[in-house]
């Protein structure tokens, strides 16, 4: 008689243990506390750009940037010579570079004009002037510039030799006109080649590309389209000179990328501030879109694969989910819905489960699943409930089976709409992106929608014309 009340007793030990255990893990979590959902930090987004202009397109620039006529003075009076003169371009120019930063620059150039002596004393008796048709070629340092607001300006200007000289015999008298050309030319240089001096802007050609490149895209996903801008926080240049003469220019922008509806974008690109200093060479493109997924949405696809799907717990038991809603339950996403579940034998069970869980990515199925999932059930029939709780691993397989989302499509719009956006044509070289790679890297269940970072990489190459 002890030996079968101890069987008894260990038999209601074991049940009251499974029981207990099943409790306990159900109640891991409980869905009445609601912590704060998360705020989704900013999505962040930079590109480097390393790009080398040629010797060949400085020389365009150059062309382009130098006037026909420098000087042009008719009233030129110097010493005991007056006259009138006039230097202009008679060639293309010519630099070498000394170092990272200066260059000397051979401007050729003709002398055109009139020379004489001034009118008093011996000049009061000779009133003709001497015509002049010469050539020289001055060299003269400079150190190009591009300044914050996109000018480009010359600094440290030097007049290094007058590359001539230039002699008149004026009644047997030799009248060195040196001097007075390299007073002229250091007279020009100054007033126009200096640092608040632009010799040509560049902002208009810079404001062009960025309202292409800069313009908000949209990416279409299951009906619901989402815009995204770039607001440009910094933008930073390096520019320096290589040992084969060309300019290289070190491109850099930071800043934060918004979502918007796709009827409320804004119209055009925000505004680029002023140029900093840049200090990287690295060529990469990190771009940080901060894609939603609302909750309405998300309820949608999650019905689509789990309400009124029958789930096995077991031989004997079937359950079956349905009117799923989901929201954020702190860190993870909660997902709740009732069920009816049916055994075999005839007895069945309704209630509720509440489901937590950490969205993920696959990139080989190129879904979104969920990982660390919980889940509690709340029921009036604790023996059914304690019944169903203990399969409760089956029934958590069967979740991560059936709420998995397909995103493929998204990324790949996600590329094409990236590389359509940022690919820029140009007179002078085209822009394109390369090797672009789009993953979602974190998941953020916020107040308003699942907030999804997808990352963009790749790199960025300029192809000259």
């Amino acid at each position: 008689m002890k030996i079968q009340t101890n069987r008894i007793y260990l038999k209601s030990f074991s049940l009251i243990t499974l029981v207990l255990i099943c409790l306990a893990s159900c109640k891991s979590f409980n869905p009445s506390t609601k912590p704060e959902p998360i705020i989704a930090p900013p999505a962040f987004s930079s590109v480097n750009v390393p790009v080398q202009i040629p010797q060949a397109t400085l020389y365009k620039i150059m062309n382009q940037s130098i006037p026909a006529v420098l000087i042009e003075d008719d009233q030129l009076s110097m010493g005991n010579v007056e006259g009138k003169l006039k230097l202009s371009r008679n060639g293309n120019p010519s630099y070498t570079a000394l170092d990272s930063q200066k260059i000397q620059l051979t401007l050729p150039l003709k002398i055109e004009g009139q020379i004489g002596l001034q009118r008093k004393g011996l000049g009061n008796l000779i009133q003709s002037k001497l015509p002049l048709n010469e050539s020289i070629s001055p060299v003269i340092v400079v150190n190009p510039t591009i300044n914050p607001d996109w000018s480009v300006s010359f600094r440290d200007f030097e007049l290094i030799d007058l590359g001539g000289q230039i002699n008149l015999d004026v009644l047997g008298m030799s009248v060195d006109l040196s001097g007075i050309l390299k007073k002229e030319i250091q007279k020009w240089g100054e007033e126009n080649l200096n640092s608040s001096k632009s010799l040509v802007s560049l902002k208009t050609l810079v404001d062009l590309a960025w309202n292409q490149v800069g313009k908000p895209f949209t990416i279409n996903w299951e009906g619901e389209k989402t815009a995204f801008s770039i607001q440009p926080e910094s933008v930073k240049l390096n520019e320096f000179f290589d040992q084969n003469e060309n300019l290289n220019l070190w491109l850099g922008l930071e800043g934060k990328v918004n979502t918007h509806p796709a009827n409320a974008a804004p119209s055009r690109a925000f505004p680029l501030p002023k140029i900093t200093e840049n200090a990287s060479s690295d060529n990469i493109l990190e771009i940080t879109l901060p894609w939603v997924l609302s909750y309405q949405k998300l309820d949608e696809l999650l019905g689509n694969n789990l309400n009124n799907v029958p789930i096995r717990v077991d031989k004997k038991t079937i359950l079956t989910p349905n009117n799923i809603q989901s929201q954020a339950f702190g860190e993870f996403l909660e997902i709740t819905m009732d069920f009816f579940a049916e055994q075999t034998n005839g007895k069945s069970l309704n209630g509720k489960l509440f489901i937590i869980g950490k969205p993920a990515f696959d990139p080989d199925s190129q879904s979104l699943y969920f990982t660390d999932i919980n889940f509690k059930m709340e029921s009036g029939n604790l023996g059914a409930q304690t019944s169903v709780g203990l399969k409760k691993r089956k029934i958590i397989n069967q979740i991560e089976k059936r709420a998995v989302f397909p995103i493929g499509s998204t990324l790949e719009e996600s590329i094409s709409s990236i590389e359509d956006r940022l690919r820029l044509n140009t007179g002078i070289a085209d822009l394109r992106i390369t090797n672009l790679e789009v993953n979602p890297e974190n998941f953020y269940p916020t107040k308003n929608g699942l907030t999804v970072h997808i990352k963009a990489k790749g790199n960025v190459n300029f192809d000259w014309k």
